[in-house]
């Protein structure tokens, strides 16, 4: 968007008598508020999708595993037996929990970054706040959402899957 300020673009379009330096300049702020809404608009939805829709889903099939588990030792009593058997299940009870921590995590982070933001009056310098320090927490919390993805159980997986969007 910093082209349609430069003295480059600003003296092209002023000796072709399209645009004046003010007309850009205003077109450049319309375009990076426009960048900073949508940008805030991804926030708020993956926001909020992780935490009141994949979050709770990951939790729900966590505590299946986890009772499935706690059964298993009911029913198992020997010890070596058990771990053979329940060990893959309390991996994934395990890793589930790192990823929803970290989503958890990461979108908080990623709601104080946009309140920074949202505070800062010059436009140039909002952008760039969006772009370097809100912008990066989407592809960090999507990394998440997508593991947890290939674990949940399909059935009760809120969203469609990659696959099934494919397909």
């Amino acid at each position: 968007y910093k082209a349609y300020i430069s003295k480059e673009t600003i003296g092209l379009y002023e000796r072709n008598n399209v645009l004046n330096g003010k007309e850009l300049n205003s077109r450049y702020e319309i375009k990076i508020s426009e960048y900073v809404k949508k940008i805030q608009i991804e926030a708020r939805v993956l926001g909020d999708l992780a935490i009141n829709h994949i979050i709770p889903t990951a939790i729900k099939y966590q505590s299946n595993l986890i009772s499935s588990v706690k059964d298993l030792k009911v029913i198992i009593e020997d010890e070596k037996e058990f771990k053979d058997l329940a060990g893959r299940r309390i991996k994934t009870i395990k890793t589930i929990a790192e990823h929803t921590t970290a989503v958890k995590n990461l979108v908080d982070e990623m709601v104080e970054e946009r309140k920074t933001a949202n505070k800062i009056e010059e436009c140039t310098k909002r952008i760039e706040n969006y772009e370097f320090k809100v912008k990066p927490y989407l592809d960090k919390i999507r990394h998440h959402i997508d593991k947890l993805e290939l674990i949940v159980d399909d059935e009760i997986w809120p969203l469609p899957k990659y696959r099934e969007l494919l397909f």
